[in-house]
């Protein structure tokens, strides 16, 4: 096994999304082995693999660690995108914490039925304008400064962006209130090592589509 990362998740965003990101915008390059079948994750709690027999599941510096916050907070950590001190990490925390509050919500987007999906994008649009942009949009404008924390590029502003762009894929111009966030997101998507996450190639996964969905429900039934 080389060096690198390796991440074992399903061939799409879900909860590994974030993981990704995280590890992109730090410049890590990392390795991937995709579920499809429920027999492969069935091997993978027979073995011991997944403390909590789930997924995601990322091998890192000799640990096999599971629950995506932990997983975060370590790569977070490890590669100086945590703040400097505590406060500053506690701010960290609390910003990350609700920005996953929204993604939960693009998250579980695509297993609505057909005819909720339209009163749920809705509800995405009026949690994002209402609720979470304008905590970050305040945040930006009374420091005056290109990060969310300490002036300087952390974990906060990597969930950020993300939450930014997965929400611009249901709601094109939810910005349009919003001119720190703009300006937030042109200069984070211009940063060198997200500008080469956000190319195509790259490992960063697609929007949630049938085949997704349905390779969920073939790996995760019960």
């Amino acid at each position: 096994m080389s060096g690198k990362p390796r991440l074992t998740y399903l061939n799409g965003r879900g909860r590994m999304e974030a993981v990704r990101w995280l590890l992109a915008a730090a410049g890590v390059e990392f390795e991937e082995i995709y579920l499809e079948t429920k027999e492969q994750l069935e091997k993978l709690i027979k073995d011991g693999s997944l403390m909590f027999q789930q997924v995601p599941l990322v091998e890192i510096d000799g640990m096999k660690m599971v629950q995506t916050r932990a997983i975060l907070s370590y790569i977070a950590g490890k590669y100086n995108l945590y703040g400097k001190d505590l406060k500053e990490r506690a701010l960290i925390d609390m910003y990350v914490e609700g920005i996953t509050d929204l993604m939960q919500m693009i998250l579980m987007f695509p297993f609505s039925p057909p005819e909720a999906k339209e009163k749920n994008i809705d509800s995405i649009k009026e949690r994002a304008t209402n609720r979470y942009f304008p905590v970050f949009e305040k945040v930006l404008k009374q420091h005056g400064q290109d990060f969310l924390v300490g002036n300087k590029f952390s974990w906060a502003d990597v969930q950020l962006i993300e939450a930014i762009l997965a929400v611009e894929e249901k709601v094109p111009a939810v910005l349009s209130g919003f001119p720190q966030l703009q300006a937030f997101k042109i200069k984070m998507s211009n940063m060198p090592t997200i500008k080469k996450f956000l190319q195509p190639g790259s490992p960063r996964k697609p929007p949630p589509d049938e085949h997704y969905v349905e390779t969920v429900y073939k790996v995760f039934k019960k």
